[in-house]
Order: C-alpha cells, then structure tokens, then sequence
C-alpha cells in the first residue's frame, strides 16, 4: 500500500516536470533574436590646415582638393589609390598616331548637384575656363598644349593639341582638372556644385566643412555608403590627438605629430597606419640672389646637411632621404642621395672657394608647420657648423608664403613640403620661386612631352634627377610619410597617397 500511494506522486511529478521543461523549450524558442546595431553612415574626418577656398580649380593648396576632389567635384579621368589613370566622367578615349587628338566618349545622363547637365558643351566651358587668357587656374600650365576643342556632340568631346603632350591624360585627372559648370563655376569658392557623391552642405570657418550623399548620383554601380561626411579642422596635433582618442573625429589620415603616434598604442579602438606620400620636403633657395647664384654655395649647404638627423628631428624618424625632387614612388626614380653625402669639412672647403671662408648670413622663410620649423631649426645647427648663421623668420602659410615667396620670390631660402606627383617639371617653369635657370634641363623636360613612349620619358627622367642633384636649386632633403590614425572600424580609407586627397567613395563601417 505504501508503495502504491507512493509511485503515483513520483509519477505526477515527473509529468509536470516535463511539462515545465517542455514549456520552457517553447518559451526560449519565441524568445527574439538580438538585433544587431546598424553599421554607422556618418563620418567626421580631421585634417591640419582648413582650405582657404573650396575650388580646386582657381587656388593650389591641397587642403582644397583633400576637401572637394573626388567627393564634390570629378574629372574626365580620376587617378586611383594605386596612382594610375581610370575613366570618369569619360568612360573612354582614343589618341591618334600623331598624339595630337584625344577623341573622349563622355557618359550620359550626369548631372550636377544643382540639376544642370554635364555633357560635352560644359566639358569645353571647364577646359576653356583653364586654360583662357583671365584664367587663374593654378595648373595652367597643363593646359597651354591645347590648340582646340570640339564637341561633334553631347557625349563626344575632341581635344586637338599643338604638339605632343605626353603627361596630357595624368594631367586630367588632377583636382585642378575637375569640370565645372557654367551655371555654379563663379560660386564654387563658397558653395561648390559638382557632378562627384557627396554634395556640399555648409561650411562653417574656422570649425568645419559638411558633406551629404548625393542620391542622385550618376554612378549607378558605386556603392556610397557614408550619408554624411563632415571635415573638422584641428591644427595643434595635441589637439588633434586629444580628439581622437575621445572620439570627437573617427580618422586623421594625416596626422600632425610623428611623436605622439606612439601614444595610440594602448587603444584598441584606434589603428595607426604609415604609408606613402608625394611631400617632399625641400629648402629652396633663390637662385638669382647672392650667395645663392653661385652653385658651389649650394653644393656646400647640401653637404652640410645629416639627412639621416633632419628626419630624427624633424619627424622623428619617419621618412626617406632623397637627393633630387623625386620619390621612390614614382617611376624611374634613382637614388641621388650620394650625390653630395654629408661632409661638413669638404662643405667648408667649397664655401672658401667661393669666397665665403669667413662664412655667411641668410634668412629662411619658414612656414608655421610643424614639419617646416622643425626642420628649419635642425638646419640652423648643421650650417652653424660650417660657419653659415641661417636666421629663422617665421612665415605665415599659406597666403604671407604664397604672397612673398611663391609670388614675389622675396626670399634667400625657404622650406615647404611639395605634395604634387612627378613634379619635377616646376624647375623649368618660368617664371617659378626657385628662379632657377638651366637649358639643358628644360631641354629635358619639353622632351618628356613630346614623346609618347614610357620607355623614353623614364630615361629622361632618370637624367633630369641627376641634373638637379648636382645643380641643387634646392636642398633635397626627405619625402613625408603618410601617418594616418583612425578608428579601427572604418575602412577604405587610402593609405598611400599618390595624390593629396580624402576620397571617400569607398569608405564605409564594419558592423
């Protein structure tokens, strides 16, 4: 009996317990899946200097284009993240036997911000615009082959040149080539109106410039994730760093202070990236005032200078030396750093010939950069080695440096970072700040462009490098690195910087 009232409870317990498990099983089954946070669309990007205009077009600074190149404003042709040529707003070209007519097929349906068609009349307008007798374009000069331009229709455009122009197609896809519109063009200063993904919003001086998708991109296989993109400018890198590390900026791709890259180290949100770059920092000197005409005096200040320390102190540590105005990234590049190695006795030898035994004083313009006044102050201890007293004078960038240098060459020496890919051709321009003068080599250069082979312009180059190694117009001294800092998530950022640029076509989220 006992055993009997006994097994029906165990019995009805084991029912209920596995009925409660089973409800259980039904309970968490219905239970939703956790929903997983959306991949951000907002980026807020840093940069050093502010762009003193947002037309790349009419001004040089690079902050212009690392604003508005290939984000507001489009070419022709673009350059990619790899430095090469890829089509645009052309989907494709012809060039003729002669390399005289370029014949570009345009696409159709493009469209500027403000509505107004792209097609091959507002082609003309853009490139006339560059290259007309009132035009202000920084690049002009890559413009000046150009004899006509014909439009059979709206989505053929026919540039026929004057002669050869070799480097004409790299040239079109700079952000001094982008098209604009007749409608906009007077206003892109301020308000920019291009064909490009994003579209401008606002720019608030001295704080920031903001960017939106622009939905009705003609582009219809770009994927454009980001919807607003928004460029704050921080110049004091401890500034730069503090915003970073709270988050108030998501990316510096250039980031101010070499010496604090190591303070990111312990952030896990925070990736540091070093890549490659066309600055290259070099003194210039006026070549057409003493002591500075005289080469022996050049070749002398270049052998008083430890590359190897200008880079420890001015960037500490980071960065290649070079002996010419090339980078190891471009093509055809010779190492010219031997061609004059350090050397301050034989430095002091060749200041006795050419009269200076007792040495000499000249003043440096140096712009507020970081980069620039540091170099210019390990500079100033090299030459008071040999007996040169190199006085600073602190010069405001861009518009004081740009008005008394670039412009006026009322200069000795100065010191700037070039951030223009294969521009060696600016020691043939004239007139050009250096005031540097030689035949032989702008003999070269014209030769460069008259010849469509790649085989014999690099053989050009190699011998355009050597004539400024021994000529030294300038003091060649590294080519900045490209230090960029940014959250961990974000991608498709360029790394390497074959152009100055901020392209942001590809940058998205990771979830």
């Amino acid at each position: 009996m006992m055993r009997s009232s006994f097994s029906q409870p165990v019995q009805l317990t084991r029912r209920v317990a596995l009925g409660i498990a089973f409800s259980g099983m039904l309970a968490l089954s219905f239970v939703p899946a956790p929903v997983l946070a959306a991949p951000k669309t907002t980026l807020a990007l840093g940069m050093g200097i502010e762009p003193a205009g947002l037309d790349p077009t009419i001004a040089a600074p690079v902050a212009i284009g690392q604003v508005t190149w290939q984000n507001i404003f489009e070419g022709l042709v673009r350059i990619d993240h790899d430095g090469k040529i890829q089509p645009q707003l052309a989907e494709s070209w012809t060039i003729s036997d002669d390399g005289k007519t370029y014949t570009f097929k345009l696409h159709s349906g493009v469209s500027f911000h403000d509505g107004e068609a792209f097609d091959s009349s507002v082609a003309k307008f853009a490139l006339d615009r560059a290259r007309g007798d009132a035009s202000v374009n920084p690049q002009k000069r890559f413009f000046t082959s150009i004899d006509t331009i014909d439009t059979p229709d709206a989505t053929t455009l026919v540039i026929k040149l004057k002669q050869p122009a070799g480097s004409l197609l790299y040239w079109l896809g700079w952000p001094a080539s982008v098209m604009v519109a007749p409608k906009s063009a007077e206003n892109n200063k301020t308000t920019p109106v291009g064909t490009g993904p994003f579209k401008f919003v606002n720019w608030a001086k001295g704080d920031k410039v903001e960017l939106v998708r622009n939905d009705a991109y003609w582009d219809s296989s770009a994927s454009i994730q980001l919807e607003k993109a928004t460029f704050r400018f921080i110049t004091d890198p401890q500034a730069q760093a503090a915003a970073l590390k709270a988050g108030d900026v998501d990316a510096f791709p250039e980031f101010g202070a070499p010496e604090l890259m190591h303070s990111f180290g312990g952030d896990k949100r925070l990736v540091t990236v070093i890549g490659n770059t066309e600055l290259k920092v070099v003194a210039g000197m006026n070549n057409t005032r003493k002591p500075f005409d005289d080469k022996r005096v050049r070749q002398a200040l270049m052998m008083a200078v430890d590359r190897s320390a200008v880079i420890e102190g001015a960037w500490s540590g980071y960065g290649t030396a070079i002996g010419s105005h090339y980078t190891p990234n471009d093509r055809a590049y010779v190492d010219m750093t031997g061609t004059y190695p350090y050397d301050p006795e034989k430095a002091k030898a060749l200041l006795a010939e050419a009269g200076y035994a007792n040495g000499l004083t000249f003043t440096i313009k140096a712009p507020q950069m970081a980069y620039s006044q540091r170099t210019s102050q390990v500079l100033q201890a090299m030459f008071a080695e040999i007996g040169v007293t190199m006085n600073i004078e602190t010069t405001e960038f861009p518009a004081k440096w740009v008005s008394d240098v670039l412009k006026g060459a009322d200069y000795d020496m100065t010191i700037v970072a070039h951030a223009e890919p294969m521009d060696i051709d600016i020691y043939s321009r004239d007139p050009y700040y250096f005031n540097y003068r030689n035949p032989a080599f702008n003999e070269i250069i014209r030769n460069v462009e008259m010849t469509p082979d790649i085989a014999q312009q690099d053989a050009l180059y190699e011998d355009a490098q050597e004539i400024l190694a021994k000529d030294v117009p300038a003091l060649f001294l590294f080519v900045m690195p490209k230090l960029g800092v940014w959250d961990g998530k974000l991608k498709g950022l360029w790394e390497n910087e074959p152009i100055p640029s901020n392209v942001l076509s590809d940058v998205h989220w990771e979830e």
